[in-house]
């Protein structure tokens, strides 16, 4: 699973091999592991609150980013890096 993007020791990571809907990412700290969807609410797995708010707050910054990811995802296509949270 490509790593698109990582910050605070959080890893971003998206499958790019025409994974179900709808289109979420996952994220990995510290041996938690989640699922957000693209507004950053956590749908799957575990992570603690302040990572879950520092994720949530990267995603509405990249969110027309993870959607261009997903389709390209979804495509079985090569993914953008996107910027991490500073």
């Amino acid at each position: 699973m490509p790593t698109i993007s990582m910050f605070l020791g959080i890893i971003i990571t998206m499958y790019n091999s025409n994974e179900h809907n709808p289109p979420h990412f996952h994220a990995s700290y510290q041996g938690y592991h989640a699922v957000f969807d693209m507004e950053g609410e956590l749908t799957e797995g575990d992570m603690p609150k302040k990572q879950r708010k520092f994720i949530a707050a990267w995603a509405e910054l990249h969110k027309d980013e993870l959607l261009a990811n997903w389709e390209l995802a979804m495509s079985e296509q090569p993914l953008y890096k996107i910027d991490p949270l500073r």
